[in-house]
Formats: C-alpha cells, structure tokens, sequence
C-alpha cells in the first residue's frame, strides 16, 4: 500500500543575493515513512528544510501540507498545524531535567502555558503524556537529571522528545547524530526509524552509514537542484551520486 503524500513542494526556490541556494525542488513527504535528504556541504539541504519549516521565506514555489498552501506562513504557526523541526545545534533549557524540559514543550502545544498553577486534571494529562514521551525515547530513566548533565547522545535525543511534545505530523530532523560516539549513533539512529511508523519523518544526515540503514526513501541535492531521488539500494547504485557525493566524505 503506498502511503500518501502529507507535504510537498512545487518549483520551490530560495535565493541569497545572487546565489540560487534552493532551485525549482519538488519534493514529497509521504505518511509514516523516513526520507533521508543528502548532498555535501552546500547543496542546500538546511535551507531547503528552513525554508519549508518557516525559519526563512521561499523566494518563490509553494508548499502543500495536507492539500493547504502554507507557503509564507511563519514558523510557530507550522508547528501549530503539526511541522516541526530540530536544530543543528542542541537547543534545550539546560537548567532544566529532562522530565521539565518536554514537559514545557507539552505544555505550549496545550496553549502556550508556562503557568505552575494550572488545572490539576490538566497537568496530570500534561504528566502522562510527557511519561509517554520519555519512555518512547528511552529517556525514561533520566528523567530527573539536569539536562546540563546528560551525554551528547542524550542531549540530542531530549531535543527530539521536545519536538515529539508539540505533537508533530512530520518532523524535520537536522543533523541529529552531529558529533556522537558510534554507539550514540547506532542508538538515536533506530530511535528515529522507529518515530516514522507513527509520523512522517524527514532526515538531513552526513553519517551515509545511518542514511542508508534507516531510510524508506533518499532525496540528493546538489546545487540545490534534487539530482537523485529513490530507496537506499538504488542511491547506493547511482554512479553520479557515488562519485559527487558518496565518496565526498
């Protein structure tokens, strides 16, 4: 059965003065799979996701969520509707454990509340849920540790969590095993393909090892032109993605 298309793109393009960062992109994210989008440093994988998340505005093109236009819609109103991201760059309240960092998150997905003094029968549904979380990311255990004190593998994972608190129908996964030991990385990475039975996910990642392990489908850009599109195995095969990109490093 193929899954249906939540997001794409249409003639996307984003340009910085006179450089064409993003160029015609017509991209689809379909339901419950994991798409993996790849090129060298440069070819536009960040903006192309920023753009699309809300963080910078299309130059022109459109992008359909759910058959919506909500190109040129800010940021916080994309992750409203169920678009979020993460960031290259940890992006957690380090004074904070664990367990308050997401549910912070989950309490601004239930109307921007950092109120102490809210509902008790809507605090415990905020509690529950935030248990939910944890224990789907193996966090459960840590809980009550300051974030400041968690691994780097932990710290990247807490910033999914968070994401996962708003709720999202697609999440943009940006770098997410950036500067991790191997086996951080083997553990983040089966954690991420396990989020795509339940929502759409959308990967940007250098570790080739982790993209082609966990992928349902691998998008190449070079150029911010899409020059590849296809699973794994066919990636894998291409003989211009090997030479331009594979073997970039």
């Amino acid at each position: 059965m193929t899954q249906s298309v939540i997001l794409h793109t249409e003639d996307l393009h984003r340009h910085f003065g006179g450089v064409l960062a993003t160029n015609a992109v017509n991209i689809e994210f379909r339901e419950n799979r994991l798409k993996s989008i790849i090129g060298p440093n440069g070819a536009g994988k960040t903006t192309l996701i920023n753009v699309i998340t809300g963080r910078i505005p299309a130059s022109s093109g459109a992008i359909l969520f759910e058959g919506r236009n909500i190109t040129g819609q800010p940021a916080h109103r994309l992750t409203a509707l169920g678009i979020c991201r993460t960031f290259q760059i940890t992006s957690i309240f380090m004074g904070l454990t664990v367990f308050e960092n997401v549910r912070i998150s989950k309490q601004m997905k239930r109307g921007g509340s950092f109120r102490i003094f809210s509902k008790k029968s809507s605090l415990k549904k905020v509690n529950t849920e935030t248990w939910e979380i944890l224990e789907r990311l193996d966090l459960k255990d840590k809980a009550h540790v300051p974030s400041s004190n968690l691994a780097h593998g932990d710290q990247r994972l807490l910033e999914v969590a968070m994401a996962l608190a708003s709720e999202p129908k697609i999440l943009f996964l940006d770098e997410p095993t950036a500067g991790m030991s191997p086996a951080e990385t083997e553990h983040i990475a089966q954690m991420i393909k396990g989020l795509s039975e339940k929502i759409s996910v959308a990967l940007v990642e250098h570790d080739m090892d982790v993209v082609m392990k966990i992928s349902d489908e691998i998008t190449v850009l070079h150029q911010g032109t899409i020059i590849a599109e296809g699973p794994p195995e066919e990636i894998q095969e291409n003989q211009m993605v090997k030479e331009a990109y594979l073997g970039d490093g």
